[in-house]
């Protein structure tokens, strides 16, 4: 009982220290202006770094927009990460823990964890030369192994691809082995073009050639001129001509479908014909009255 009896007297007694009720609080409140100083700081940091961001745009050595977004995620990400770290070694600090014995060890501790997460190390290495070697930038539509889409976020670790059906996929770094990027070079439209048999095709290619020598002053995602390459195949019903159309990078998809808007609607005005399936109906009953007519006048 004695024993007892004293353990709940030292409670008392730490209960009723008003110094250790005012050291709590004092340290309650440090705590509580870290973070929100953290906050404020990494959201100024942020709005600072778009801005020097903003400002080369004006300049005349700026580089290419592609790699200014990606460069501009990574150095907010970077921010983030590094006033996270200071924050929690001045906690650790308000909360009475040595952080100059924990920085020391963290050497030998941060060795041992290396050999133990070769993925992740293997992870960062490969971000930083995607981005130092510019293999891809953020806004570029690119295809990586299975996933195709437009790249949202290139990180140190991970990368965020968005597919146009809405997806996001997160892919570790070191996973990223072959890249196919379609966002560096202008795109090519190809637009295959069926005339009917009895059309006079050196007509139909004059004519596709008076529309297409407008479509680059109507359509802005087009780069230059349209071009026919000619008959591409000479089908069961139908004839084929090709047209190819050079134009902004990703853009293809929908300046194909201009085009074939643009070519039906013109052939239409110029008696051109497209064929199109036709039925022919066969009725055996009249098969059937034909040859009793026939068997008629034999006899």
């Amino acid at each position: 009982m004695k024993y007892w009896e004293k353990i709940l007297n030292d409670i008392k007694e730490k209960a009723m220290n008003e110094d250790l009720w005012l050291s709590l609080g004092e340290g309650a409140l440090k705590i509580i202006a870290i973070f929100i100083l953290s906050g404020i700081f990494i959201k100024v940091g942020k709005v600072m770094i778009e801005n020097v961001f903003k400002v080369r745009t004006r300049s005349p050595l700026r580089v290419s927009e592609r790699r200014e977004a990606t460069l501009l995620k990574l150095l907010q990400n970077i921010l983030t990460y590094v006033v996270y770290f200071i924050a929690f070694m001045m906690i650790l600090s308000t909360l009475t823990i040595d952080v100059s014995a924990m920085l020391a060890g963290a050497g030998i501790v941060g060795l041992a964890v290396g050999f133990g997460a070769q993925n992740l190390v293997r992870d960062i290495i490969t971000g930083f030369f995607i981005i130092f070697e510019d293999q891809f930038s953020v806004g570029d539509f690119v295809r990586i192994g299975q996933f195709e889409g437009t790249v949202e976020e290139i990180g140190l670790r991970t990368t965020k691809i968005k597919t146009w059906t809405g997806e996001l996929h997160i892919l570790p770094n070191g996973n990223i082995t072959e890249v196919t990027n379609f966002s560096l070079y202008n795109s090519m439209a190809v637009v295959d073009l069926s005339i009917s048999y009895e059309s006079d095709i050196k007509k139909a290619e004059t004519v596709i050639s008076e529309l297409l020598q407008e479509m680059p002053a109507k359509y802005e995602d087009i780069i230059k001129t349209p071009e026919i390459l000619g008959v591409q195949n000479l089908a069961a019903s139908d004839v084929v001509l090709r047209i190819a159309a050079e134009t902004l990078p990703m853009k293809h998809f929908v300046v194909a479908r201009l085009l074939r808007k643009e070519l039906k609607e013109w052939l239409d005005q110029n008696g051109i014909e497209i064929p199109y399936p036709r039925m022919v109906m066969y009725s055996r009953q009249d098969e059937v009255t034909s040859k009793k007519a026939w068997g008629n006048e034999l006899e």
